[in-house]
């Protein structure tokens, strides 16, 4: 008779998870590229010879895992687009770096409305997994929907923390790579970074992951292909899985 799954091993090696949300626990990155695509188009149109946002490429290495503000101000000086900073209550527009934050905040929201966000089924067994042999994990993120996300998949009650966007603007963090948004999460489970694992798809999370002294970091390639697995592990990534289910291990009697 087959037995339940259990962790792997090196997932037992530690004893506290931090998970990152988009692209690990539900499947939202395509949209918040989407978003994006759909605020920095706009602004690129005002300046002459930029070519779109690309979704995949432009995506991952300029905004995945970092805040807003961050990835909007690293997208536009990588195209030489140099706004003004502005302030957090501009609204959605292009010509503050704020307002393009805000404009792709507004456009995610929206499709929050009309297309509801998947679950990666392989975390959701690894996380009942974790919590059936009581190894305590925690939610971070840098999005401000991270915590709404989780609640209408019906796994917050999961975490024994949550760390989202709005708690790091509530706490003055800095965003990824700095590691502060994971350091947090470690010590709200009461387990130092380094006896914890940190599970990140983001080449930035990964980075911070590493900065923060965590002691594993697992990095999650949804291309599963050798240079997304590869730019993982130069950003510090110990290992690299297609989905956090692969942390899984079946026994048998």
């Amino acid at each position: 008779m087959a037995r339940a799954p259990s962790p792997a091993a090196v997932l037992l090696s530690v004893h506290a998870v931090v998970f990152d949300t988009d692209g690990v626990i539900t499947d939202s990155a395509r949209a918040h590229a989407a978003a994006w695509k759909e605020a920095f188009d706009a602004c690129l149109a005002g300046h002459e010879g930029q070519r779109p946002f690309d979704e995949e490429d432009d995506y991952r290495r300029h905004v995945d895992g970092k805040a807003r503000k961050d990835g909007a101000a690293a997208f536009l000086a990588a195209r030489g687009i140099d706004l003004p900073e502005g302030d957090p209550d501009d609204p959605p527009g292009t010509g503050t770096v704020w307002a393009v934050a805000a404009r792709k905040d507004q456009a995610f929201t929206r499709r929050l409305r009309t297309d509801p966000i998947a679950v990666w089924p392989g975390t959701v067994r690894l996380l009942h997994v974790l919590r059936d042999a009581r190894v305590p994990f925690a939610a971070a993120s840098a999005s401000r929907h991270a915590t709404e996300l989780l609640a209408g998949a019906g796994l917050l009650d999961l975490f024994t923390a949550v760390v989202d966007g709005n708690e790091a603007r509530r706490l003055e963090l800095p965003g990824k790579p700095d590691p502060a948004l994971f350091t947090e999460a470690a010590r709200r489970l009461g387990v130092p970074p380094g006896d914890s694992a940190v599970v990140e798809d983001a080449l930035a999370g990964v980075e911070a992951g590493r900065r923060g002294g965590f002691g594993l970091v697992v990095g999650v390639d949804r291309t599963d292909t050798p240079e997304g697995a590869a730019a993982l592990r130069r950003h510090g990534a110990d290992l690299v899985v297609s989905d956090p289910g692969d942390l899984l291990i079946s026994g048998a009697n």
